[in-house]
């Protein structure tokens, strides 16, 4: 299987697209304006102490100060021979650190409104698999990785990379069914990236960034590079000569798979990417059979409905449902990465009659997510062809990213008919002449509304008028919604 990672750069976005076999697979967004600090570690100074909240503000060279509380603070290990506090008693902050001390701290939370960064000693710097804790002796394993046999695993292979290595470490749940040479490999870089933070430490002043955590296109290969990808095409120079440096540092056996994009076409219409974009933010799915998906996005869960639409087969109906089937898993595989859709997803295959054909649609399911990052379950078929399954959520999906609820039916999906506004434009009218004195009344809408009222509910406007011994006047209004309408006395 080829495949590629395209990095495409402009000033205020990045987007990286992954290719396979010619067809884009994932999609992967980043803004500058959503760009925050959270995962990034600063050489600070401590300017103010709290002894009553037990907390510090701390100078890191942002807006605002940071807020760091004592709990968020590593405790200086006790000396040989000396015993703990009775009582757990947990040192006061004035104990811990002064006024105008230089401290190295990490971002766990944005700024938000008025309130500054909240802030933690307890450095984290993840990979691909692990998380290196620089400050905790420790080896833990996700809870999420419920199988004993896989934790025991785990812990054995882990164990004997790191060694009397003084370094902590936590093992993601991505880490899961990972052979012991990618978990060598990520115990390597984290090793050169703490390396580097400590360099960064000694020679930063107050207020300097000592670690950053990676922008897109380096989070994205210390993720996703490896042996199977031929080609990272990047269309910025200037992003390419960072990727070139990263990669060179992290994973010099890969530098030749970098390469500078410099073609006149613009980097996302190779394998048309930029269609598979606009595709994907589109309900229906065709399948080359003549079918198609309904893809539906909600709060709780995602659903996908497959239909034949005009796929009548060559055989019988069992025959052209099972094909339908399969061509709706392996497109159903790829739509929830190209969407990242996360969470609960239901997938409502056609029924079929035969068992065989049902662990076959299963199998094509399975098979088209071996190669999806986040991670899967899929549960067995129920009677009614329905397929429940999870997939991680890592960040919001494409079309939460790239969308916002529209503003005409407010994220409903629907809008009234024309025929439903008239009738409530004629109670409105009703209540409004009811309540107040008017001699006659401007009623403003839509034009298909006004143009519907006009001419199909004419009659209907002249009883009204009739009822009520008012007239009326219509006047299209060319910005107003389809439901948008206001009733007017004269």
């Amino acid at each position: 299987m080829s495949e590629e990672i395209l990095i495409n750069v402009t000033p205020r976005e990045t987007r990286v697209g992954v290719v396979e076999n010619g067809m884009l697979q994932e999609v992967h967004v980043e803004r500058a304006s959503r760009r925050g600090y959270v995962g990034n570690v600063y050489k600070g100074r401590v300017q103010r102490v709290m002894p009553g909240m037990q907390a510090v503000f701390v100078d890191i060279g942002l807006e605002r100060a940071a807020f760091l509380h004592a709990s968020d603070i590593v405790r200086p290990p006790l000396a040989e021979g000396v015993e703990p506090p009775v009582g757990g008693h947990a040192p006061s902050i004035s104990e811990l650190v002064h006024e105008g001390q230089e401290i190295v701290v990490q971002v766990v939370k944005d700024p938000i409104g008025t309130k500054g960064a909240r802030l933690s000693t307890h450095l984290s710097i993840p990979s691909r698999y692990l998380v290196l804790l620089p400050h905790a002796k420790t080896l833990g394993i996700s809870a999420r990785i419920d199988e004993e046999a896989e934790r025991a695993r785990l812990k054995e292979v882990l164990g004997a990379l790191i060694g009397e290595n003084p370094l902590g470490y936590i093992v993601r749940t991505n880490a899961e069914g990972q052979s012991a040479e990618s978990l060598a490999f990520d115990v390597t870089y984290l090793g050169k990236v703490w390396r580097v933070v400590q360099e960064n430490i000694a020679k930063a002043k107050v207020g300097e960034r000592v670690y950053e955590e990676l922008s897109l296109p380096l989070r994205s290969l210390r993720d996703m590079l490896n042996e199977d990808i031929e080609k990272v095409r990047v269309d910025s120079y200037e992003v390419f000569e960072k990727v070139v440096k990263f990669v060179h540092k992290f994973m010099p056996n890969l530098d030749d798979r970098v390469e500078h994009y410099a073609g006149e076409r613009p980097i996302f219409d190779l394998y048309g990417a930029e269609d598979e974009i606009q595709r994907a933010l589109k309900k229906e799915v065709p399948l080359k059979s003549g079918g198609y998906l309904i893809v539906d996005q909600t709060e709780a869960m995602t659903t996908i409905d497959v239909n034949t639409g005009g796929y009548l087969g060559s055989r019988n109906l069992e025959e052209t449902v099972y094909r339908t089937n399969l061509e709706a898993a392996q497109a159903a595989a790829r739509q929830l990465r190209l969407r990242n859709l996360g969470g609960i997803v239901i997938i409502d295959f056609i029924d079929m009659t035969d068992e065989e054909h049902r662990r076959q649609v299963i199998r094509m399911l399975e098979k088209g997510l071996l190669r999806d990052h986040a991670k899967t379950t899929v549960y067995p078929m129920s009677q009614l062809g329905l397929v429940e399954m999870t997939r991680k959520r890592t960040t919001e999906s494409l079309e939460r990213q790239l969308c916002e609820p529209c503003p005409a039916c407010s994220g409903r999906g629907t809008l009234k008919t024309a025929e439903t506004v008239t009738y409530e434009i004629f109670r409105e009218i009703t209540r409004a002449v009811r309540q107040f004195n008017a001699e006659k009344l401007l009623v403003m809408a839509s034009p298909k509304v006004v143009g519907r009222i006009l001419e199909e509910e004419s009659t209907a406007v002249a009883e009204l008028e009739e009822f009520i011994s008012k007239s009326i006047r219509f006047q299209a209004e060319e910005h107003y919604s389809q439901e948008q309408f206001d009733v007017v006395l004269l």
